[in-house]
């Protein structure tokens, strides 16, 4: 008779274990500032100075992610992954604002990471106002074209540099659909990459921005 109490706390125990497992946000608050964070690795595709990233006190957000190298080289792409979760379907957000850069002001989230030259992204680009998703395919970036053929470079969208926005997609199998600020933008359909892999954050060219709330929910 009493060994029911025992039964539904160990049920409650593996629910509560198992909705740890499935979501996971990540806000570098017990990070130490001034160094990088813990469970990331830093990486650079493409050419230049391969980037910075240090947890940074932000007014606003607390600690969050920087990534602040401005070297200016045009096909320099600096990213930080998390290393302890690899993931193929997923809901994925990560907070971004962009502090400077004269030649791009952009933040990317990336996600089916299989190493610096092979990965899905999607970017904002505060100068261009626009959102666009990429394929990184042996080192070279393609643009996807938006599920229904409608054009091959995103779609714009204001993205006010200095501020704070939330990009955000959700990956299923080949479609991936992408958000900014909870509005949703448009669904792409590639079939690249479908084995699972880590997620992580990206900059480009002389980009310095800050990163936060790396949110990741398996599907």
């Amino acid at each position: 008779m009493k060994a029911a109490p025992i039964v539904t706390w160990i049920a409650l125990l593996m629910l509560a274990v198992t909705a740890i497992t499935a979501q996971t946000k990540i806000n570098f608050d017990k990070d130490k500032i001034g160094v990088p964070p813990t469970h990331f690795t830093t990486a650079l595709t493409g050419q230049g100075k391969p980037g910075v990233w240090i947890v940074m006190a932000d007014s606003a957000q607390g600690n969050v992610l920087a990534q602040m190298d401005a070297d200016a080289t045009g096909y320099r792409f600096p990213l930080c992954v998390y290393e302890k979760l690899v993931v193929k379907n997923a809901d994925l957000s990560v907070k971004f604002k962009t502090v400077s850069g004269e030649k791009d002001q952009v933040a990317g989230l990336l996600w089916r990471y299989r190493d610096k030259d092979n990965y899905y992204l999607m970017r904002a680009n505060a100068l261009e106002h626009n959102i666009v998703l990429y394929k990184m395919q042996n080192g070279k970036r393609e643009a996807l074209p938006l599920k229904g053929g409608i054009n091959s470079y995103g779609k714009k969208a204001k993205v006010a540099a200095g501020q704070w926005h939330t990009l955000r997609v959700v990956v299923t199998d080949n479609l991936f659909t992408v958000y900014l600020n909870g509005t949703k933008l448009y669904d792409v359909e590639d079939s690249t990459f479908s084995e699972a892999g880590k997620i992580g954050v990206w900059t480009k060219a002389d980009s310095v921005t800050y990163f936060d709330d790396l949110q990741i929910k398996k599907q």
